[in-house]
């Protein structure tokens, strides 16, 4: 599967997710963020990660508060980012995430992935969900995690990994990588 469509089908698993919310004050496996918080974390970060797709420098924006209608917007936001990331040219030469630190394309595109995949099941497993995205994406997404998991706990973007038993699936290697126990339940 060719890296824009792999984007594409984790953020429509993403976007069930996020269909599926009803309880904003509840926790996620995110231990810093409940639902509204994490939610207020993804519009906030949204047009960053769209913009690295197009190399324009977008600022992460000003703390989005979650208002009537933030589950529509938050839609909006991850169909842009697909929709960034689904062209072949993002994922080619360097751009910038959310500051003037340039950084190879392809490696910027797999953490955006990552953001997105692991975000949508902290999301679907706050609301009692069980999102499954495709192999293709999960290994992809696992490859990609695992080049810059220690960077991610180094700069306190990942917690310390959740070690798995052997033989566990794709999403479980990859959510502990993460710093998340696939095991949690709200």
């Amino acid at each position: 599967m060719a890296r824009g469509q792999l984007i594409r089908s984790t953020v429509a698993t993403t976007v069930g997710a996020v269909r599926g919310l009803r309880d904003l004050d509840a926790p996620t496996p995110c231990a810093e963020y409940d639902v509204r918080a994490l939610v207020e974390h993804m519009l906030t970060w949204g047009p960053a990660l769209a913009g690295a797709g197009r190399k324009v420098v977008v600022p992460p924006g000003e703390d989005v508060r979650v208002g009537d209608d933030w589950a529509a917007g938050l839609e909006a936001v991850l169909d842009d980012v697909a929709a960034a990331w689904s062209d072949d040219g993002a994922w080619q030469g360097t751009t910038h995430m959310g500051g003037p630190m340039e950084m190879p394309a392809d490696l910027v595109g797999g953490m955006v992935l990552g953001e997105v995949l692991v975000h949508g099941w902290d999301l679907g497993r706050a609301s009692g969900q069980r999102p499954e995205w495709d192999d293709d994406v999960l290994e992809f997404a696992l490859d990609e995690v695992a080049k810059t998991a220690d960077q991610g706990r180094a700069m306190g973007m990942y917690s310390a990994e959740v070690v798995v038993p052997d033989g566990a699936s794709t999403v479980d290697r990859l959510l502990g990588l993460t710093g998340r126990d696939p095991r949690w339940k709200p």
